[in-house]
């Protein structure tokens, strides 16, 4: 079995970070046996070395080996592409044609970006992952293949999965080992020499002197994020390499060429979204017609304190907190002036009493019907109500009052609109 530093030599890879050795590692000791293969990482970060490490030291290594990058085949045309297809089989298929997996039978197939493909093909490819059978596009008859399929892809699988773009089955056959490379910015002591590699394939490539970095542009260097990875990166010293007259690279040179990465302060990121500005609508109703049960509720307690006990203060006292919870600051100060001129109902202490005493005079109790006409529950006012008070509470804060009433900034500001405030 080679070792690590003779496989980084052997295919051109750069760089000693213990995460990449551990990555060259795995790929070492799974290239022997026939188990896929899933390679993960960010975009620019060199999966493809991976599955020809994998290739050239398996006994499939005279085999042939195969790229597929999914997602840069038509959704239409993919299958075909893959598993071949009869002629006739679709307009335009003047002739039986042969697919990826018939062609690279006893070798290895590669599947770049595998997270593009469709739920179709993924369909057709775990069925050739469970027993090495396919279907032609057009065809009835079942082919067998060997090959040994390495797939890679920049995209969480797991959010896909959760998304349903992926399937579940096949990724857990897809990832029977899983590599994953690290990204460059992991890799900080990688960096320089990683540029200076490119630095000097270029100048050769050109037939042009190696650029060189000053200190404080090599600490520019190391400092980027590089989003782009090794691909990036690559691309910056061919351009500083074509580009620059003077091979010597200071710092202020060298960010003219990097992207700026505006504000890296922290911030809160929504993650769900509503499915319509309005979605709350059914929710703030509810609210409202809850807290307007409960206020029911305290106000016949309330009331029925008063009807039970002579003495309005005693009850006052000793049902303070609910005082303040119906009526609010203010309105418990015009609670306290009016109840002194409150007349309390006396009621009997026995129901039999009580029924006695409405059929002797039935015009005692002629103010309900006043009080039902006069306090008509409605939820637009009710509503409306709300809103004022609230907005005269906090002196017109439209922010404090949502926050209050429990519903958006957005939806308040409609309903101000809506009665026309």
């Amino acid at each position: 079995m080679e070792s690590v530093q003779a496989i980084k030599q052997r295919f051109g890879i750069i760089g000693n970070d213990p995460k990449l050795n551990r990555s060259i590692e795995k790929a070492i000791q799974v290239a022997p046996t026939d188990i896929s293969v899933l390679v993960t990482g960010e975009s620019g970060v060199g999966k493809e070395s991976i599955p020809k490490i994998i290739h050239q030291l398996s006994h499939r290594k005279h085999g042939k080996y195969i790229a597929v990058n999914c997602g840069a085949i038509p959704e239409g045309t993919i299958d075909s592409e893959l598993f071949g297809h009869e002629k006739g089989a679709f307009t335009g298929a003047t002739n039986t044609r042969e697919g990826y997996f018939e062609v690279a039978d006893g070798g290895t197939i590669f599947l770049d970006e595998v997270g593009e493909l469709p739920l179709t093909t993924q369909v057709r490819l775990l069925r050739v992952l469970e027993n090495g059978e396919f279907i032609k596009v057009g065809s009835s008859k079942v082919q067998k293949t060997d090959v040994r399929i390495v797939a890679a892809t920049n995209v969480n699988m797991f959010e896909a999965i959760k998304k349903e773009k992926f399937r579940e089955d096949l990724f857990y056959r897809l990832s029977t080992i899983d590599i994953h490379l690290p990204p460059l910015r992991e890799r900080k002591e990688d960096i320089h020499l990683l540029f200076r590699k490119f630095a000097s394939d270029f100048a050769l490539k050109y037939k042009m002197p190696t650029i060189k970095l000053t200190d404080d542009a090599v600490e520019v260097l190391l400092k980027h994020r590089w989003n782009g990875n090794i691909r990036q990166l690559r691309n910056v010293a061919e351009q500083i390499s074509v580009l620059e007259h003077t091979r010597t690279i200071s710092a202020a040179t060298l960010k003219g060429y990097l992207p700026s990465e505006g504000d890296n302060l922290p911030a809160i990121i929504k993650t769900s979204k509503s499915d319509s500005d309005f979605s709350s609508e059914r929710e703030i109703l509810y609210k409202v017609l809850f807290d307007m049960k409960s206020d029911l509720n305290d106000l016949k307690k309330l009331t029925m304190e008063l009807m039970k006990n002579e003495n309005a203060h005693d009850v006052q006292k000793k049902n303070e907190s609910l005082i303040q919870k119906i009526y609010g600051d203010e309105e418990a100060e015009d609670y306290e002036d009016s109840i002194e001129d409150m007349e309390v109902l006396s009621i009997p202490e026995k129901m039999s009493q009580l029924s006695d005493a409405i059929d002797e005079s039935n015009d005692k109790y002629h103010f309900a019907e006043e009080v039902e006409e006069e306090e008509t529950l409605s939820l637009h006012d009710k509503e409306l109500e709300l809103i004022k008070k609230s907005l005269e509470r906090h002196q017109g804060k439209r922010k404090l009052a949502a926050a209050e009433l429990g519903i958006s900034e957005r939806t308040l500001y409609r309903k101000i609109k809506q009665f026309d405030l």
